[in-house]
């Protein structure tokens, strides 16, 4: 055999050592799959209070519009524009003396009217005796009478011209009629007051402030609705407390109360008006601001609640892992509803005493062995649940129905 014939018969011996070699070997079994370290939670059915939230506006309890009661030139302004005034703090002044010389007209007249009336009730005082004795006719006693019920007549309507013009003129010293804060002057000193131009300027009240709020028809049905099925407990007499929540994030200190409720629906804006009081001492309030309004006293019985990081947010809903007894978790699809702190209230898909995934959903596939490390730090539940956006649970308003 040449040399090259040697060469292949060694290269076909040495592959078909190989294969042999493959063939002998055994497949390696697969690598058994690890349980997933996951931490837990076992559900519990609690109260939980609910916290429904709105934006609303202050206004003032009595917003006073000070106009000028009688025609003339306005002479002064007496107060601080903006600052605090009393009921009955002199604001501005009108020209006083036309009014001062028309009182005194009407006193002057209301003098010779009461001299007239002494003159008549001597004349009187002559003619009835001698009418008794037939000195005079029945026509002079007559006469004398009458002139003298017309005499005491026109004193009376001078009595009243002259109250009248002590009125008119009482009217040019403009007062507040309430303690409040003024606002600024609409006239300047020097303008003309007329009835077509009497707005001087505003005092408002700041205590109680009113907090102003709408609620929509849906929410007053869904309201409605989960009262009737037992799913929302309102406190007892309706009597919801008001907290206040200014610009900046700060909560206001005092509580308020709703006082009204209007029965009516505002076709123009789709809601009903609802308002509360607010106490304020401080003067913290002021009309005008727009605040959000946190109305509390309502509570979901045996509401079932997991920390958010639970609920896994997927294009088909939202879904939590339920652990079994054999610890394989499956994807449990839930209905989410108020979010209450760092917690949410599933409002349909769990049950008491469930154990759901909290820590490592992320890695977990459905069906997937669980090995649970230990059970979740609790979350502490707000002070009140706050309804869900629309996506996930209608919002509900129970203070349509408060009066």
């Amino acid at each position: 055999m040449n040399p090259s014939g040697r060469l292949w018969g060694g290269a076909l011996s040495l592959a078909l050592l190989w294969l042999l070699a493959a063939c002998g070997k055994q497949e390696a079994p697969p690598a058994a799959q690890q349980a997933v370290p996951v931490q837990v939670i076992k559900t519990v059915a609690q109260d939980l209070p609910v916290t429904f939230e709105f934006v609303g506006q202050t206004q003032s309890d009595q917003a006073v519009d000070i106009r000028g009661r009688v025609s003339g030139f306005l002479v002064k302004r007496s107060y601080v524009e903006g600052a605090m005034v009393k009921a009955g703090q002199l604001l501005f002044e009108i020209d006083h003396k036309p009014f001062q010389a028309q009182l005194d007209a009407a006193k002057a007249q209301l003098a010779q009217e009461r001299a007239r009336l002494e003159v008549a009730r001597a004349n009187l005082a002559r003619v009835k005796p001698l009418a008794e004795r037939n000195a005079l006719s029945a026509k002079d006693l007559d006469d004398a009478t009458g002139n003298y019920h017309a005499a005491a007549a026109g004193v009376e309507q001078a009595r009243a011209q002259v109250e009248a013009q002590q009125l008119n003129l009482s009217y040019t010293y403009v007062r507040s009629p309430v303690d409040g804060v003024s606002s600024f002057a609409v006239l300047p000193e020097g303008a003309y007051v007329s009835a077509t131009n009497s707005l001087l300027t505003t005092v408002s009240t700041l205590t109680p402030m009113r907090i102003n709020f709408s609620i929509s028809e849906p929410q007053t049905l869904e309201f409605r609705a989960q009262q009737a099925n037992k799913q929302l407990v309102p406190p007892p007499d309706q009597h919801y407390e008001v907290t206040v929540v200014l610009a900046d994030g700060s909560e206001y200190p005092r509580k308020g109360r709703i006082t009204f409720a209007d029965a009516t629906y505002n076709q123009q804006t789709g809601t009903f008006l609802v308002r509360a009081e607010m106490p304020n001492q401080e003067g913290v309030l002021r009309p005008g601001q727009f605040v959000r309004v946190l109305v509390n006293g309502a509570k979901r019985p045996d509401a079932i609640v997991v920390p958010q990081r639970a609920v896994v947010h997927g294009p088909k809903g939202d879904l939590v892992f339920v652990v079994d007894k054999d610890s394989k978790a499956s994807p449990r699809p839930v209905t989410v509803g108020d979010l209450s702190g760092s917690m949410w209230r599933i409002s349909q898909g769990l049950g008491a005493g469930e154990t759901v995934v909290v820590d490592g959903a992320s890695k977990i596939a459905p069906g997937a062995t669980v090995k649970i490390t230990g059970e979740a730090p609790p979350a502490a539940v707000g002070a009140g649940s706050v309804p869900a956006p629309p996506s996930a649970q209608g919002a509900s308003a129970p203070v349509a129905q408060s009066s």
